[in-house]
């Protein structure tokens, strides 16, 4: 069974910002740790622009044990940082498991985990091109030409759950959310971030009457795959928008 995440873990964005929980429930300590609830936070000390700053934590509810009605946390559950990227959470106790043997009809044998439960899978993610230019200047002399800059994200998993989208802007050092696109500006298909199969192809489009309107600087469009187990992966393209 996944250890239970508690207030020692080791947290981590992508940009070696650390993490530090803030549990609202210390009825349960392991090794003078709190376990950890859905619902609580953490803010992380990161220095990339736009900076991570922190996380909500959310129980994707593959245990039954609750402190106050509330879903402990698995060091195994998914956590992405307020501007989209996936964080890695390492607990640092160890795992005794004093419960009691569920009983087994004569004859029969301990029900195997699930395959989509296991640790096999790992999800992954590409994208084409992964860097992307667009000049103001250009773009203007032209007489506002219609102009599309698109970039494609692959995704492959066994065992395929969902996956999200965020726009991460240097110039304005803030982060979007765009999952389903930013109509008419930015066209995701297929929008909404689900995953049906194994293997998906996700189009991102951006409008040239859209990036006329963007800062000289860069963008990323990040895409975080997750699946069933909480395993997750992403890839980065970056735009940069010059003069």
């Amino acid at each position: 069974m996944p250890q239970v995440l508690t207030t020692n873990a080791v947290i981590l964005c992508p940009h070696a910002g650390a993490g530090l929980s803030t549990p609202t429930d210390r009825k349960w300590t392991v090794n003078s740790g709190t376990v950890l609830l859905d619902g609580d936070t953490g803010a992380l000390t990161c220095l990339f622009i736009p900076p991570c700053l922190g996380y909500n934590l959310q129980s994707m509810k593959l245990n039954a044990t609750q402190v106050d009605g509330r879903n402990v946390m698995l060091v195994t559950d998914f956590t992405q940082s307020f501007t989209g990227f996936p964080l890695t959470m390492t607990e640092v106790h160890q795992t005794y498991d004093n419960s009691s043997p569920a009983p087994i009809p004569s004859g029969g044998s301990i029900p195997a985990t699930p395959p989509q439960l296991q640790e096999s899978d790992q999800p992954k993610v590409t994208v084409v091109p992964p860097t992307l230019l667009f000049s103001l200047s250009a773009f203007s002399s032209s007489g506002g030409e219609p102009v599309t800059l698109p970039m494609e994200f692959v995704l492959e998993s066994q065992y395929p759950n969902r996956w999200l989208l965020t726009m991460l802007n240097v110039p304005a050092r803030s982060s979007t959310e765009i999952t389903n696109g930013l109509p008419p500006a930015i066209v995701v298909a297929p929008p909404g971030g689900g995953w049906p199969d194994a293997a998906l192809s996700v189009t991102v489009s951006l409008q040239g009457v859209y990036l006329a309107t963007l800062a000289q600087g860069k963008y990323y469009f990040v895409l975080t795959a997750l699946n069933v187990r909480g395993k997750s992966s992403y890839a980065q393209a970056t735009l940069t928008v010059t003069a």
